[in-house]
């Protein structure tokens, strides 16, 4: 839950606290930063020593930091404080989601368990980033920032305590102490494409992130953004939960290539479409693949990455994706001012053709177990 809670309320917070939206973005994406480029590290130290020490810093030093962050803004410190407080917080996240896939990969054998795991765990994440904002929207009408925030850091402390006594963790299998390679995962040409293909993914949902946004406010009814946001979730959970159920015969990869072609219609409908009822439902439409290509790329990390590699592959992964949503909310907010509002949504679909080319070059094949 707090994946979708924190960015909401932390923006509102800071806008709250700084008096405007260009401080509160620039802070958020420092924290954002510093998260992207400390997660390989905590994977490489957790694939070497096992996840129970790291998530014990991480379950005392995010909390802490995290009240700095509250602190900071609430008494007016220096503007430096904010920032090294997020930049702590960025640092010491929980790897708790990276932790459960690399659990799955341990618990299920099979690709067919495995991709029902991985399924199930992009709708939970997909259901998160639905209700967490929503639960800081109504708290946010009904209250104000400084309680929003101040739930989200008793949530933050409470999701690592409840996966520390979780019994999740039984199912770890610790590799024993081999030679590694200083770029790890990175040394398999197969991960590289994958990674490429799932930053261009998440680029075009960071377009469309802000797309909808930036249509709806066109329209002058700045509320319809977050019905057509709701709208692309709920129907990236029916994907997923679709595409779980499912028993196919067509090798993952080019079940995500697939994936990635289908993704890039109803991006580029978006385009043609301006009726409001069919925009509506073009949303709906379009996040059917959404889940179901989330969880084909976390199968394949799990297949291609060497054992010794295993959690700092979905660290990496977790990398590009978030730079991937960077790049593109940076980029529509951009698009959106110099080209038009549609102009986002197909930017996205000619990446995701172009994604899904590239995509076809994952040859089916080998896989670590």
């Amino acid at each position: 839950m707090p994946i979708g809670m924190m960015g909401l309320s932390m923006v509102m917070y800071l806008r709250e606290s700084l008096g405007n939206f260009k401080i509160a973005g620039s802070v958020l994406g420092v924290y954002f930063f510093a998260m992207a480029v400390a997660a390989p590290v905590q994977g490489r130290i957790i694939d070497r020593i096992g996840p129970l020490l790291p998530l014990r810093i991480t379950a005392v030093t995010e909390p802490l930091a995290f009240a700095l962050f509250i602190a900071s803004l609430w008494w007016r410190w220096p503007l430096a404080a904010v920032f090294t407080s997020v930049v702590l917080m960025g640092i010491f996240s929980p790897p708790i989601t990276v932790l459960t896939r690399t659990l799955w990969r341990h618990r299920f054998k099979n690709d067919a368990d495995r991709r029902m795991a991985f399924s199930v765990d992009s709708i939970l994440m997909e259901m998160n980033f639905t209700i967490g904002p929503a639960l800081m929207g109504i708290i946010l009408a009904f209250s104000n920032p400084r309680a929003a925030i101040l739930i989200a850091w008793g949530v933050v402390t409470l999701s690592i305590v409840a996966f520390l006594r979780s019994p999740a963790l039984k199912y770890w299998q610790q590799e024993q102490p081999t030679e590694r390679h200083f770029l790890g995962p990175l040394t398999e040409s197969k991960l590289i494409l994958l990674f490429v293909t799932v930053f261009g993914l998440t680029t075009a949902c960071g377009l469309m992130e802000v797309g909808y946004p930036a249509y709806a406010t066109a329209m002058a009814t700045p509320a319809f953004a977050g019905l057509l946001l709701s709208l692309n979730s709920v129907g990236s959970v029916f994907g997923g939960a679709i595409y779980g159920g499912l028993h196919l015969q067509k090798p993952v990869e080019r079940q995500f290539a697939l994936l990635l072609a289908m993704f890039a219609v109803p991006l580029m409908l978006h385009g043609v479409i301006d009726h409001r009822l069919g925009f509506a439902f073009i949303a709906f439409i379009a996040g059917f693949t959404i889940s179901p290509a989330f969880a084909a790329q976390a199968l394949m990390v799990s297949r291609l990455a060497p054992a010794k590699y295993a959690t700092e592959a979905f660290t990496w992964s977790a990398t590009f994706i978030v730079c991937g949503l960077g790049a593109g909310m940076a980029a529509a907010g951009s698009l959106a001012e110099a080209v038009g509002v549609k102009a986002p949504f197909v930017a996205g679909g000619l990446l995701m053709l172009a994604m899904a080319a590239l995509a076809l070059m994952l040859k089916p094949g080998a896989s670590h177990h």
